[in-house]
């Protein structure tokens, strides 16, 4: 079953826009290098932390409904920037946490990875890895 989600961006100055989905507003721009006024983190940016929010909310709740012993959940995130057109290459993720079961932490990985809706729509188009730290 299929279901639309939806969100608007709207020009709010010269290089900038505000985006908002449901009741949340986050700001776009350039940095002033690239001709911005740096108002807010660019869409590229932006992409890579959907990416580690969409992530991070399923492994919580896979943390959470196993009752694990696992804390302090961090992502590192990096995107190789290609040109012409202008796009990432590879994505790399590298998750870590306090945890004292490695084969769980694995587990649990995997299982975030399954459910994150922008992981699996970038594995179509993009090299992405999610690794343990």
């Amino acid at each position: 079953m299929s279901m639309q989600v939806q969100v608007q961006v709207k020009q709010i100055g010269p290089s900038a826009s505000e985006g908002t989905a449901r009741e949340h507003n986050t700001i776009m721009d350039r940095p002033e290098a690239k001709g911005g006024e740096n108002r807010g983190a660019m869409g590229g940016e932006h992409l890579l932390m959907a990416l580690g929010g969409c992530f991070m909310s399923n492994l919580l709740a896979a943390i959470q409904s196993r009752e694990a012993a696992v804390s302090d959940v961090n992502l590192a995130i990096g995107g190789t920037l290609e040109t012409a057109p202008p796009h990432f290459s590879t994505i790399e993720m590298k998750v870590s946490a306090a945890h004292e079961d490695r084969e769980l932490m694995e587990k649990l990985v995997t299982i975030a990875e399954r459910g994150c809706i922008v992981a699996n729509t970038l594995k179509q188009s993009v090299d992405l890895s999610i690794t343990l730290a």
